[in-house]
């Protein structure tokens, strides 16, 4: 099987900026994570067409030569002294760098670097998207770290439903939610919990806070876990006591809005026609109430590229790992968000989520 640096090199143009390509810098932390399979806050990965590095100082030297993946590691005492050291290994001409997160003042020193080296440093987004590219499709061992995360978040969810009690707050909820996923395992959680509580719950990215739950209150959980580096994400919401008639058809919107979704999923179409799939029935009976994308990629991140919304012309791959989650909210009244990750295959998609959609009334 080929290395994600060899993936890299094929994924790249052979040429950029019509210069051909001999090198590539990435300096980004998840990109760094999954080129070397290893995180610290120090790191570089600088990528030639002989041997992959992976650069940091003498904090993370011997935790990476334990757990760096495919790449030679070199601990620096300046990061600009190692590059100059492998860019005359290699008599390296033109190296491709990162564009999309990098800093000014990195841009500013790697440009002084490779201008005294004679090197032409080229400052494109060919870099950027060829790791979007690889990394939007999935291998197997990925998915099964998604999995492992994703069976932690089920489990959250089950042990949480008993706990919803009236007189709790926000907060206390999603604390309990990050300490169950912690003690089983979790190295933490995949974003900052959601929980919110009737009015609250048309937030769509609402903070807990001190509200407490009351009798007849939808409560959204939008929850995901971080294992081995890689994140799930989950939305569920349930029903505190009793539901309205109201509470009840916009669930069930949603709902039918997911399902829908997901039975649009499959290899070779392009990402808008899944958000219209759910777009349309919510559009029909509760007009500008859906204001986010139905879905996003994630793996590495909790948010990555493709996404299935309304300008999103990507096609879609096989093992692309996306969630789909259409949602309503009702400003000043409640919100429904419902969220699964579904891995796309070239006929359909499995669903990697277990947690029960159907109205929960607790």
């Amino acid at each position: 099987m080929a290395t994600v640096s060899e993936r890299l090199w094929r994924a790249l143009p052979a040429t950029a900026g019509d210069v051909p390509v001999d090198g590539a810098v990435l300096t980004s932390a998840a990109n760094c994570r999954y080129l070397s399979g290893f995180a610290s806050s120090a790191h570089t990965v600088f990528v030639t067409k002989e041997e992959t590095y992976f650069l940091t100082d003498f904090r993370y030297g011997e935790a990476a030569r334990k757990h760096c993946k495919d790449c030679r590691v070199v601990t620096y005492q300046r990061l600009e002294k190692s590059m100059e050291e492998i860019i005359r290994r290699h008599e390296l001409k033109n190296v491709l760098f990162e564009r999309q997160t990098m800093t000014l003042a990195d841009a500013d020193r790697f440009g002084k670097l490779c201008q005294g080296l004679g090197v032409n440093a080229v400052w494109d987004n060919t870099l950027d998207e060829a790791m979007q590219s690889i990394r939007s499709v999935k291998n197997p061992a990925e998915v099964e770290k998604i999995k492992a995360a994703q069976a932690l978040t089920d489990g959250a969810f089950e042990h949480i439903l008993p706990r919803l009690q009236a007189g709790k707050t926000e907060r206390e909820i999603a604390l309990e939610i990050e300490f169950f996923m912690r003690k089983n395992g979790a190295d933490g959680v995949a974003f900052d919990l959601i929980v919110v509580s009737g009015a609250n719950g048309s937030q769509c990215h609402g903070v807990p806070g001190e509200k407490t739950l009351k009798r007849g209150d939808f409560i959204t959980m939008d929850t995901g876990a971080l294992l081995d580096g890689y994140h799930s994400d989950m939305t569920r919401t349930v029903a505190l006591g009793s539901v309205s008639e109201e509470q009840e058809k916009v669930y069930n919107t949603v709902l039918q809005a997911q399902l829908a979704a997901i039975q649009t999923v499959r290899a070779g179409i392009h990402c808008h026609v899944v958000d219209r799939a759910a777009r349309d029935i919510i559009d029909r009976e509760y007009p500008r109430t859906f204001g986010h994308t139905t879905g996003h990629s994630l793996g590495v991140e909790i948010h990555e590229w493709p996404y299935f919304g309304p300008a999103c012309e990507a096609m879609t791959r096989p093992g692309m790992v996306m969630t789909v989650e259409p949602g309503i909210y009702l400003e000043g009244k409640f919100g429904v968000r419902i969220e699964d990750m579904v891995l796309i295959t070239e006929t359909g998609c499995e669903n990697l989520t277990h947690s029960p959609k159907e109205l929960i009334i607790v």
